[in-house]
């Protein structure tokens, strides 16, 4: 039996560009999806079973970060990948903050867009895997392993790939306290070639989303000069 090739959409106005990303991961083996609208990308995704998809911020109509906003709430697994001509912290934390995964500045080498795709499929993939433990279980919180769903006080959270991805590996070793470049190796792979500040942003949108109040995180804690850790609720009993 043929194993079913990852399914990427590339939604990005530039024909050229279009095309150009399109060869590069045509000749990886994927199944490439073309859409030079974010309307026509929100389409392909409702439509198609997508894996990964490549988003340019500046699009015609609703820009990336719409895109991103919808494609999040409605595919909360799928991979996101959000490319932007501006090299400036801000504007990668903004799209990290509408729940992409990854982001890439023009100017990009291809084989790092390649090498990206790879890395953030190997997320989506372990993330899906089944472990030996069917459940995960601290305190308020469950992580179904077969199902891949995470729990708060019996009530489902959705998260991204990589937002699981942490939080498992949290929940799996509480009371260790991670480097960010351990974290990024983890979740992201050693072949990541970004900047360290993806680690916190998506350890802020995670305290968002399981922490009753974000601003005093009870869960994740920040270790001061070193990263963070999960915190060990058998070491208060």
């Amino acid at each position: 039996m043929e194993e079913k090739k990852h399914t990427i959409l590339v939604v990005e106005d530039e024909d050229s560009i279009r095309k150009f990303i399109k060869i590069n991961l045509e000749r990886q083996g994927y199944y490439v999806i073309e859409a030079p609208t974010g309307e026509e990308g929100i389409a392909n995704a409702r439509n198609e079973e997508i894996d990964v998809v490549v988003l340019d911020i500046m699009l015609p109509g609703i820009d990336g970060y719409e895109v991103c906003k919808v494609l999040r709430k409605e595919f909360p697994t799928i991979g996101i990948i959000m490319l932007t001509a501006k090299s400036q912290d801000i504007d990668k934390i903004t799209g990290l903050e509408y729940g992409t995964d990854d982001y890439m500045v023009k100017p990009f080498n291809p084989t790092e867009l390649v090498l990206r795709v790879k890395s953030l499929i190997r997320r989506i993939d372990l993330a899906s895997a089944t472990n030996d433990e069917e459940f995960i279980v601290d305190g308020p919180f469950k992580i179904d392993t077969y199902s891949r769903i995470f729990y708060k006080n019996e009530k489902e959270i959705e998260l991204t790939p990589t937002e699981y991805s942490i939080i498992k590996i949290f929940m799996e070793n509480p009371g260790k306290a991670f480097k960010r470049d351990e974290i990024l190796n983890w979740v992201w792979g050693y072949d990541f070639f970004g900047d360290s500040k993806i680690v916190d942003v998506n350890i802020r949108r995670l305290r968002a989303k399981i922490e009753d109040n974000p601003s005093d995180p009870q869960y994740v804690e920040t270790v001061w000069g070193i990263g963070y850790r999960w915190r060990n609720r058998e070491d208060e009993e």
